[in-house]
């Protein structure tokens, strides 16, 4: 079963994903206005039961990001071989990870446009799986990390690629754009490891296929991940951790093929579902 926050006739809502809509569950639930407060308190088991035997009534929807008020979002960058070899440093994997921070208002939900703003024209795009912490933890032991999981969902992490690189160290500023990401559709409970360990991850503009790599693959798996944030900051239950997209962003190629008004991003991974952006520029 699948989970989603959305809005129709003016309202916001969280339900259950069903065949031609949404089942609301939000008001079997007002103790807990939204899906943070929903993972806060464990109840992913409890939408799921409220949800049986029943269908949507909800077909009119506007998805929006699954959790909308996390504490934090915390990226992973450069976490695949040949998105490393990009760099051209003669360094095969570094020796850490490289972290960044966005914030809830840089993303946009499932269907919903990115925004290419009119300070420049280098939007981006990189698929991305995230996952979202349901259990608080510090110093979190590899061995334990999936423990601390509850959801996985997907992003599109859009960047203006320009703003990268107007500082030496960080790269904060071209990453948290209002609306230049997307994230959804929805919350998959995690259950058990084959979900995460080596699923397919792919990107597509305007039916293209542009990234496409393995999670097997990864440079600093996500169990590691966990533990590596964990060690410096608490992970607490509603947190989004965002674990790196493939080779193949629009800026590698010569000439680069930076998002323009009117493209379509899908972002898609095994058993995850497709994330669809479409992008437009800023009125």
């Amino acid at each position: 079963m699948k989970f989603a926050a959305y809005t129709t006739n003016g309202a916001a809502y969280y339900g259950a994903v069903s065949e031609g809509g949404m089942i609301p569950l939000s008001p079997n639930f007002s103790h807990w206005p939204t899906l943070r407060d929903v993972i806060e308190n464990d109840g992913l088991h409890d939408l799921a039961k409220a949800a049986q035997g029943r269908t949507a009534t909800h077909t009119d929807i506007t998805y929006q990001i699954p959790i909308p008020n996390p504490e934090k979002i915390i990226c992973v960058g450069v976490n695949f071989p040949d998105r490393n070899a990009e760099y051209k440093d003669g360094q095969e994997a570094p020796p850490n990870m490289s972290l960044f921070p966005r914030f809830p208002r840089s993303f946009t939900g499932h269907n919903q446009q990115v925004i290419r703003p009119p300070e420049s024209e280098k939007l981006d795009y990189e698929g991305e799986i995230a996952i979202v912490i349901g259990k608080t933890g510090r110093r979190i032991a590899e061995a334990d990390a999936y423990d601390h999981i509850t959801a996985l969902t997907l992003c599109n992490e859009g960047t203006i690629r320009d703003w990268v690189r107007h500082a030496k160290f960080n790269v904060t500023q071209g990453k948290n754009w209002d609306a230049s990401g997307a994230m959804g559709p929805w919350l998959v409970p995690f259950t058990h490891a084959a979900q995460l360990d080596d699923i397919r991850l792919t990107t597509h503009v305007n039916g293209e296929l542009r990234q496409d790599d393995r999670t097997s693959r990864m440079l600093f798996p996500i169990r590691r991940q966990i533990a590596y944030i964990s060690t410096f900051t608490t992970l607490a239950p509603g947190d989004i951790i965002v674990t790196g997209t493939p080779t193949g962003a629009g800026a590698r190629f010569d000439p680069p093929k930076f998002l323009e008004h009117g493209d379509i991003v899908e972002v898609t991974a095994e058993g995850i579902g497709t994330l669809r952006s479409e992008v437009a520029d800023e009125s």
